[in-house]
């Protein structure tokens, strides 16, 4: 098998997994805070154990500007979390997914806003007919804003959850010199003083077989999917890393269907591929022709520079 090939059935399997995390969510039966505090519980056992035992702590590569870029991104990344799965009980994980995917066009204007990056009339065009899509899966009619309801909070859910991501994306970029697999531990270990205060140990006794969805978030899509993403995006060129990314938002919509029901409707559906056509053009737009590997933990969505992998927005 050829490493191109290889890097292709890590990325696949890692896109897959992640389009499952959904159901592992809203199975668990916890709250938002909680599911977030035991997945970055898990995966950092997760991702420690698989640290220490390749001996990457040593000749670490952190100073003390990159570890604060690490731990910055760190609460950005835990926070879209948690947005992301309050948005799952407002809308659908497939509404919810899709509004997210909007990520890459979040890290085009906060760059051009933030660090004055070039922003061409091309991009500006694609961004405008990605949140054409939006408003079209949204499902979003002028009288939801006059009601208002929970499903138009989840929606700005998934909004500010992308943005987050976004600005994840654009600190953690900046941190050269470091194994992905470290900063993605940064970032996870960051969760746990962050959301101790909000976890409630009292609503989690009990629940018997629903702890292990909750290890399964830490230990499969945070442990185990990380590792296949970053040893797929040092063998892959940046084309084929945009196209199957979008796995993951296929897959979730695939699940989210067969287990619960929901689907998006025809109105809905149309938005689709105007967001998938968006991202794929921003994403090939501002980027090299060959990848270096990716060095942040966020589509991540939550995972070398992230500017290489801005679609790939893993959970």
């Amino acid at each position: 098998m050829t490493p191109e090939n290889k890097g292709t059935a890590q990325l696949t399997t890692a896109m897959v997994l992640s389009g499952t995390l959904g159901l592992f969510v809203v199975e668990s039966g916890a709250s938002p805070f909680d599911v977030v505090f035991f997945r970055v519980l898990f995966g950092a056992l997760a991702l420690g154990s698989y640290v220490v035992a390749r001996g990457w702590l040593r000749g670490h590569g952190f100073t003390p500007r990159t570890l604060a870029l690490a731990v910055l991104g760190g609460v950005f990344i835990v926070l879209n979390w948690v947005l992301l799965f309050q948005s799952y009980e407002n809308t659908s994980i497939s509404v919810a997914t899709v509004v997210y995917h909007t990520q890459p066009f979040y890290v085009v204007l906060l760059g051009a806003l933030l660090f004055r990056e070039r922003l061409t009339a091309a991009k500006v065009g694609w961004i405008v007919l990605a949140f054409a899509g939006l408003v079209l899966v949204s499902g979003v009619t002028p009288g939801d804003f006059a009601s208002g309801g929970a499903y138009l909070t989840g929606i700005g859910q998934a909004l500010l959850a992308a943005l987050l991501y976004g600005l994840s994306t654009l600190v953690t970029k900046r941190i050269t010199g470091v194994r992905p697999h470290l900063i993605a531990l940064v970032q996870v270990l960051v969760g746990i003083p962050l959301l101790l205060p909000f976890a409630d140990f009292g609503a989690m006794r009990g629940t018997g077989w629903d702890w292990g969805w909750l290890v399964g978030l830490g230990l499969i899509h945070t442990g185990i999917m990380y590792v296949l993403m970053y040893a797929a995006y040092a063998q892959l060129p940046t084309s084929k890393i945009a196209v199957l990314a979008f796995v993951y938002p296929a897959v979730a919509m695939v699940m989210d269907w067969a287990v619960y029901g929901h689907h998006i409707g025809l109105v809905q559906a149309l938005g689709v591929p105007l967001i998938v056509t968006a991202s794929l053009k921003v994403t090939l737009a501002r980027t090299p022709a060959a990848a270096p590997a990716p060095r942040t933990a966020g589509r991540a969505p939550g995972a070398a520079s992230r500017t290489a992998t801005p679609a790939a927005s893993e959970a």
